[in-house]
């Protein structure tokens, strides 16, 4: 009787990369976050009311501080700006002969933008309304356009700098204005009342998110193609 053949062995599996456990971690708060937005979870409808009422309190007490973060909010940090910020990005690595790089920032920053529309128009939230607003801001209010673009376009320029092995004070002062930039603008946006706090939590999630699904494809097209990054160059580590 011929030996019984042992069946083949499982190839090892890699573990998952950073990116990659990034990636899984947003999806599922994302995910979670969404839905309990959209059935309207009456203990985060009650939190969104509370603190929303309060920031508003805030914003008719202190005009000066209100009149500062419309500046902050609908100038420096508003999604315009952030995707212009991003198209220099994207033409200056294109230029600097890194395609695959500039590709992977122009293509993350154009996906956030349409799956931010789409998911405003899937949950169709209403944005708070007040007697005395001190803002006005139009569309469904979830997630915060302005936090999510602002997290895919911060997060990507320090994810590039890394890339390119800026130097560590390019990089130190790179994380503090992304830190300030990304908190800001969400604080900003419940402020001056046009949002409710989960939907600045969601487009943080969400922004997030998209960076590391941007490193996660990026890493994996650069481990088939050999690691060449446009013009036969070698795509940095």
């Amino acid at each position: 009787m011929a030996p019984r053949s042992s069946l083949p062995e499982s190839p090892p599996v890699s573990p998952p990369s950073a990116a990659g456990r990034w990636v899984a971690a947003l999806a599922g708060l994302s995910a979670l976050l969404l839905t309990l937005v959209a059935v309207g979870w009456p203990p985060l409808t009650g939190w969104d009311a509370s603190v929303a009422g309060q920031a508003h309190e805030a914003a008719l007490a202190h005009p000066g501080v209100t009149r500062t973060n419309r500046v902050l909010s609908d100038w420096v940090w508003d999604p315009w700006t952030m995707r212009a910020l991003a198209a220099v990005a994207v033409l200056w690595l294109w230029r600097r002969g890194t395609v695959r790089l500039a590709v992977t920032v122009g293509v993350a920053c154009l996906g956030a933008a349409v799956a931010q529309q789409l998911l405003k128009a899937a949950v169709g939230r209403e944005r708070p309304e007040w007697p005395d607003p001190v803002d006005t801001a139009h569309f469904a209010a979830y997630p915060s356009g302005h936090a999510m673009t602002a997290t895919v376009t911060c997060g990507l320029v320090v994810w590039l700098l890394h890339q390119v092995k800026a130097a560590r004070p390019v990089l130190v002062v790179a994380w503090t204005v992304a830190t300030v930039s990304v908190a800001g603008v969400g604080m900003t946006r419940v402020w001056l009342g046009v949002h409710w706090p989960t939907d600045v939590l969601g487009g943080w999630l969400l922004g997030g998110l998209t960076v590391a699904l941007a490193a996660l494809a990026y890493t994996r097209v650069g481990r088939r193609s050999g690691g060449s990054d446009g013009y036969g160059t070698r795509a940095p580590a």
